[in-house]
């Protein structure tokens, strides 16, 4: 069916209106990985603290340490937190995240149990037929990664409670650049001995010795504590960053598609203007002429005779 002037009008307008939304959506995308990736930076200076804290308190116990290794020696169950998103017009961004899970948790030995964080995810592992635990919702905001994170260590403290050997994972995928990011895992419990050793080992950043005030193995749980949230939250974060840096590359090539698609219409439209002009103008050059050769005395004297 041949188009018509007025029907490629509306088509120009209804891309011209989608083009609208798209390049709103790239906005808030940019301004979000901004909020993200602020709050990424602002945190590593806390972790860090964190870090220098348990270093003194690992040191001091650092004697008893061998005898409670040995109690460990058993193997737990496995849970792992896997962050993806709500929303779509992501592009691949829950299917990478979702596939890395899977095999990182199938060569692992046991049946892992799974909280999902994002409808879209939580559809992709229970796909891999991964059994899900718990569903949580995505955070809209930096302020509502705190209240996710209190969920999430509750939910986990529960099963642990089962098994104190529970190992836990957790899988996101880390921004890396404003088009890149990538799948990346951590085993946050029981804690790596390597990384306690590790440690041990780094020097104190200033000439002032520390001490631990107080009982160690309350100040010890309270660093622990801090170090599980500081994870967590730093994990919710880099995957909202990565949230939006897909979404923006999506939104970024739908604005280009959308911008060849206005030229290809608006071309179209000219053309097609310009015929439907053509037409007019051969339609009244023709009428004219007809009727300068009906008024011509050449003419008239052909109809008398």
């Amino acid at each position: 069916m041949s188009e018509t002037t007025e029907s490629l009008r509306k088509k120009i307008d209804r891309a011209n209106e989608l083009q609208s939304v798209v390049r709103t959506m790239k906005n808030l995308a940019a301004s979000s990985i901004g909020q993200y990736e602020k709050s990424v930076s602002a945190l590593s200076d806390y972790y860090r603290t964190v870090e220098l804290g348990l270093e003194i308190c690992f040191r001091e116990i650092e004697p008893s340490a061998p005898a409670e290794r040995t109690k460990q020696k058993n193997a737990g169950s496995i849970s792992a937190v896997v962050f993806g998103s709500d929303q779509g017009l992501v592009g691949q961004f829950n299917d990478i995240v979702a596939d890395y899970a899977v095999k990182k948790l199938a060569a692992l030995p046991g049946k892992p149990q799974v909280w999902a964080v994002g409808e879209r995810v939580s559809s992709r592992l229970e796909d891999a037929d991964l059994p899900l635990i718990g569903l949580f919702t995505v955070p809209n905001s930096v302020k509502a990664i705190t209240p996710l994170i209190g969920q999430i260590l509750v939910e986990s403290e529960k099963f642990r409670s089962q098994d104190e050997n529970a190992e836990l994972y957790l899988f996101y995928n880390r921004h890396k650049t404003r088009a890149t990011y990538e799948p990346v895992s951590q085993r946050l419990l029981p804690l790596d001995e390597t990384w306690q050793r590790d440690l041990t080992k780094l020097p104190w950043p200033t000439r002032n010795l520390p001490e631990v005030m107080g009982n160690i193995t309350e100040t010890l749980r309270a660093l622990i504590r801090e170090y599980l949230f500081v994870s967590l939250f730093r994990a919710c974060a880099e995957s909202l960053a990565s949230e939006n840096t897909s979404r923006l590359v999506a939104m970024q090539h739908a604005d280009k598609n959308i911008d060849e698609l206005l030229e290809d219409l608006n071309g179209t439209f000219y053309r097609l203007r310009q015929s439907g002009i053509d037409e007019e103008l051969f339609e009244i050059i023709a009428g004219f002429e007809a009727l300068s050769r009906s008024r011509s005395p050449g003419h008239s004297e052909d109809s008398k005779a």
